[in-house]
């Protein structure tokens, strides 16, 4: 999320005040429910937070939606993930922010309901060195300047902010009570080729992830390990983050079933096996930020593959029998992140009465 005028640091670009503008005045993303369609079969690939949030909107708005998915929650990557919202490799900028906002709008309104899992937490982003003001610092609630008080030893500057912590497991779980509840249907099937969708419906809405590197040959495709470690600990009101620091990746997430600890971004990884060395280095990156973890009981090891890819691939495809694929996926390390908004652009490519 960060927006650093210093140039040492890569910024994530963020021109949120356009975006708002951009997002009152777009049809497309505000005002898709609105729009006449007929009653449409949809089959969606995928039942993480993508295929589960677009099959919840098509569902409200009156399709028929049924998803068929080789995993399910809590077996996911979704499940895996920390998660706060934070725009985490993906590309490309404009639309990951245009995405993203009204994704948090959505999570504001959902944190309403404690059955989500999602809460508004205040949030310290920390720097090893001076960087200036981020351009989006009056888009996010409680923004201020971190003071020195407010700083772990060894950083010197920083930001406060409130913004949505989703706790995964819950809210993987909600998500997919939700959509049965609004009369989807979940059946476990894993898929050698896009035919077989094809030839169960004429419109599939494809939200398998990292799963379309061998569902279509998409080689833009890559993983990036992520590896997490669970602990019982103090209670904490705040989470950190340290996205440049020299020691690598360190965020500290406090959720109601324990604190997350992270972690990692390892591009072109694919092994699903915790190794024992990484996590001690994440525990102690983390305690150096917040000496309270110092002896806090490990109680999981999680690792995931982000769905790397140097764009978003978002759009419709024609198929020669008349069919239509929507491609949802390819969104790095900010799913969660990002869930409502392309839920909202998917619904915009659907085909009109």
């Amino acid at each position: 999320m960060s927006v650093c005028i210093d140039s040492s640091l890569p910024p994530f670009g963020y021109d949120l005040p356009l975006l708002a503008k951009a997002c009152s005045s777009s049809a497309s993303c505000c005002d898709l429910r609105e729009k006449e369609q007929s009653v449409m079969d949809i089959l969606v690939l995928g039942c993480g937070v993508m295929g589960l949030s677009c099959g919840i909107r098509m569902l409200e708005a009156g399709h028929k939606v049924k998803i068929w998915a080789r995993d399910l929650p809590p077996n996911t990557t979704s499940n895996v993930a920390a998660a706060v919202w934070f725009p985490y490799k993906a590309y490309p900028q404009d639309l990951v922010n245009h995405w993203g906002l009204i994704t948090f709008q959505e999570f504001v309104k959902l944190a309403d309901d404690p059955e989500t899992g999602v809460v508004m937490l205040t949030g310290k982003e920390i720097f090893e060195q001076p960087v200036g003001d981020p351009e989006w610092r009056t888009q996010l609630p409680n923004y201020r300047r971190a003071s020195a008080e407010d700083l772990p030893e060894g950083y010197v500057d920083g930001y406060i902010y409130d913004v949505p912590v989703i706790e995964t497991p819950r809210y993987m779980f909600y998500l997919l009570e939700r959509f049965k509840r609004l009369g989807g249907t979940v059946e476990v099937r894993e898929l050698k080729s896009l035919d077989e969708a094809l030839a169960e419906s004429k419109l599939v809405v494809n939200c398998t992830g990292l799963g379309s590197r061998e569902l279509l040959g998409d080689k833009a495709l890559y993983p990036i390990r992520g590896q997490i470690v669970r602990v019982v600990g103090p209670k904490l009101d705040a989470f950190y983050l340290d996205d440049y620091g020299h020691r690598g990746l360190a965020y500290i997430i406090p959720r109601q079933d324990g604190i997350i600890l992270g972690g990692t971004a390892d591009e072109g990884a694919e092994e699903l096996v915790i190794d024992q060395a990484t996590a001690e280095a994440i525990i102690e990156r983390c305690t150096l930020i917040e000496p309270r973890l110092k002896g806090a009981q490990v109680a999981e090891h999680k690792i995931g593959l982000r769905p790397g890819r140097a764009s978003v691939r978002l759009e419709a495809e024609a198929q020669p029998n008349g069919a239509l694929v929507i491609h949802n996926y390819g969104h790095g390390g900010a799913g969660v992140t990002l869930s409502w908004g392309c839920a909202e652009a998917v619904m915009a490519l659907l085909p009109s009465a």
